[in-house]
């Protein structure tokens, strides 16, 4: 089998795969995409090459990359995020911070997150697209969430989970570390 060959079946597999997730027909996704129903099958069944142009409209209708899209390597796997790949995004002096742990698209973006907030300190969140949701488990303190302008007080052991498409925040009101891990699920784009 050529490189040719290896892509083609790939994009046929991983479109067909991301189109089954949304829940978009073929007639749906040909017009998100502004490309022919007859394209999308041919590409689906691996019978066609088509142009990069097509399979970035293709990509920009599911909301994924043309990477994903042309990955030899999407079948189900496990990916390993060691440690020292994890990205911290926020921090204070205090000592506070958040960390992106990991990351899919199932079949909207997934993250999950580990976060310490110090006593004092806290952390605003605008709101996220309608349909997000966020989970929350508190290791450790006491975390005071605000969802909407109400406060929630959230002990150790405890989870909560809220629609985030609300202005919302966390904020460490005692005086031990509150470490919290945080799971957000983004729909995927209409």
């Amino acid at each position: 089998m050529t490189d040719l060959d290896h892509l083609t079946q790939s994009l046929a597999r991983n479109l067909k795969r991301r189109r089954q997730e949304r829940g978009y027909t073929l007639d749906a996704l040909a017009a998100r995409a502004g490309v022919s129903r007859g394209m999308l099958i041919q590409i689906e069944q691996g019978r066609t090459n088509p142009s990069v142009g097509t399979v970035v409209k293709v990509g920009d209708a599911l909301g994924v990359s043309i990477t994903t899209l042309l990955d030899y390597d999407q079948e189900p796997q496990v990916r390993l995020v060691p440690a020292e790949h994890a990205v911290r995004l926020w921090s204070t002096e205090a000592g506070s911070h958040s960390t992106l742990l990991a990351g899919a698209e199932a079949p909207g973006p997934l993250e999950l997150w580990s976060w310490r907030l110090m006593p004092g300190d806290g952390s605003r969140s605008d709101p996220h697209p309608a349909g997000t949701t966020e989970l929350v488990h508190v290791r450790e303190g006491l975390l005071t969430l605000s969802v909407e302008g109400k406060d929630y007080e959230v002990p150790t052991g405890t989870s909560a989970s809220f629609e985030a498409n609300v202005p919302h925040g966390y904020r460490n009101e005692g005086g031990e570390p509150v470490e919290m891990t945080m799971a957000i699920s983004v729909p995927a784009p209409r």
